[in-house]
């Protein structure tokens, strides 16, 4: 199991995440990373979930090298089984994938954040014909496989937290994409729910 988070982080981050906006400064020279430092809704939510994200690698390295320190993270025994674990490492590879998909499918368009500069193409297609935030979902179901699979007070509250900053983010993005693609967004919105 330590093996496997430790392997699934650098995947999930560096393939899902990294790689992605790399790609996107190289094919188009636009920085995807727009979460900055002001006061602003957007960038404080970001700086919410950036430490979430930390939180999460946090997590797993104290679980990996750290065991007296992961006791401190309040594991919740009576939900360490086979069955939870089980299911917690299909969600974990199921959002991994989801996420992976939805990244070639998202293409240019790819942002951690909103891009006031650079209009983007309104993706519609693969993923996003079943859901408007794939990524975000992706997401969503990879913070809920980490409780199950490391499930602790520490995690719990990482699920929480990030899955209300999630919610929040895509609300800010639905208001940005409105306000950037009027009629073409809010027709969308009607043929494509928000999560699935």
């Amino acid at each position: 199991m330590k093996v496997f988070l430790l392997v699934y982080l650098l995947i999930f981050f560096g393939l899902a995440m990294i790689l992605p906006s790399y790609r996107v400064w190289k094919t188009t020279g636009v920085n995807p990373y727009k979460l900055g430092k002001s006061e602003s809704a957007h960038d404080y939510v970001g700086t919410l979930f950036r430490l979430t994200i930390f939180s999460v690698a946090l997590v797993v390295i104290a679980f990996a090298f750290l065991p007296n320190l992961y006791e401190y993270l309040v594991p919740i025994s009576y939900l360490s089984n086979v069955t939870l674990n089980t299911v917690g490492q299909t969600l974990l590879t199921i959002a991994v994938i989801w996420v992976l998909v939805a990244q070639v499918h998202m293409q240019k368009s790819w942002r951690i954040g909103i891009d006031e500069d650079v209009k983007t193409e309104l993706v519609q297609t693969g993923l996003f014909k079943i859901s408007r935030n794939p990524i975000f979902l992706g997401m969503r179901v990879m913070l809920l496989g980490l409780f199950l699979v490391l499930p602790s007070a520490a995690t719990l509250v990482i699920l929480f937290v990030g899955d209300l900053l999630i919610q929040i983010q895509v609300r800010l993005e639905e208001e940005f994409l409105t306000r950037t693609h009027g009629k073409a967004y809010l027709a969308y919105q009607k043929q494509v729910r928000r999560w699935i």
